[in-house]
């Protein structure tokens, strides 16, 4: 359990970027495969939906139609008000009025709207895709709550900003962020500590993958519990590899079949690959012992992903 110190020490590390920051021109755009790419699209449906909570009863309705960029002031709308506009807007496909008020929502202390200006800039999502807007906003909220309680109504979006803030570290921005891996980690450790985030516990896994595979396994299996199907597949990978029964072995055959059958979108394509790699070349025992630990583990879990199963073999 870390101290109020340490935890405090990780804030401060976010909140002083380097001090030779470049000007705000010099831009790079993000590979679209990589994996902080991927992540930012991951969050976006649940954390929008917690976006246009209370909505209803708004001094101003959104009534479908553009609406004309102006400046927002306190005799328009509260920087609540402003947020629940905002996203109203968004999902209504005015990203240029939502932006207006998700701005003076940022700007007034709404860490949800800094939070979805971060997505939208870091994705290109109405707005020209700009990595280091994106990674401004993302500190402007752990500057402002990187020490909320991690049971807040705002905390899974404190959360998500310190994993994004750790990607840009871990990756950096060409000529505006420097790669820093030692930041990164320390952000990350962070975010999957104090907040219990699954994605900063995935990235941790990936950072010891190589170097400490008792670490790697410890930061997969945690985000892995919590259905983060990256993590079980890696973890898979790791308790196979390092297996020295048939009984171990058929542990981590059992966590890949696992990801295996959950995985979708951009991740059942490697996910799958590794799933058939480490298959191939298990024995019969293996194999059955592993199926047998995923149906358990599925019926447990994820009930609803086993009837669908069972539905379709019929």
């Amino acid at each position: 359990m870390r101290t109020a110190r340490e935890k405090l020490k990780v804030v401060e590390i976010v909140r002083r970027p380097d001090r030779c920051h470049p000007p705000f021109h010099s831009v790079t755009r993000m590979k679209k495969n990589s994996s902080l790419f991927r992540y930012f699209r991951r969050p976006g449906p649940l954390l929008g939906a917690m976006l246009l909570v209370g909505t209803t009863g708004m001094a101003s309705a959104f009534d479908g139609q553009t609406t004309t960029t102006r400046t927002i002031g306190p005799q328009d709308l509260t920087p609540t008000e402003a947020l629940r506009t905002g996203a109203r807007q968004y999902y209504a496909g005015d990203k240029a009025g939502a932006l207006t008020s998700l701005r003076y929502a940022a700007e007034n202390g709404q860490p949800r709207a800094a939070w979805k200006l971060g997505e939208m800039y870091a994705s290109g999502d109405g707005v020209q895709e700009d990595d280091l807007k994106a990674f401004e906003y993302y500190s402007q909220i752990v500057r402002e709550h990187g020490d909320d309680r991690p049971d807040g109504p705002d905390a899974p979006f404190v959360s998500s900003a310190f994993v994004a803030l750790g990607s840009y570290y871990l990756n950096g921005i060409d000529g505006a962020v420097p790669k820093n891996e030692p930041r990164a980690r320390q952000i990350f450790t962070h975010a999957a500590s104090y907040f219990g985030d699954a994605d900063a516990q995935y990235e941790l896994g990936r950072l010891y993958q190589d170097t400490n595979s008792r670490m790697a396994v410890r930061w997969y299996n945690l985000a892995a519990l919590k259905g983060h199907v990256g993590a079980q597949a890696r973890l898979g990978q790791t308790l196979y590899a390092f297996g020295t029964s048939e009984k171990k072995k058929a542990r981590g055959l059992m966590w890949l079949t696992v990801a295996r059958d959950q995985a979708t979108g951009a991740d059942a394509s490697w996910i799958h690959d590794l799933h058939e790699q480490y298959f191939a070349v298990s024995s019969e025992n293996v194999r059955k012992a592993a199926r047998s630990l995923a149906d358990g583990w599925i019926a447990q879990h994820n009930p609803d992903l086993r009837t669908a199963q069972q539905l379709q073999t019929q």
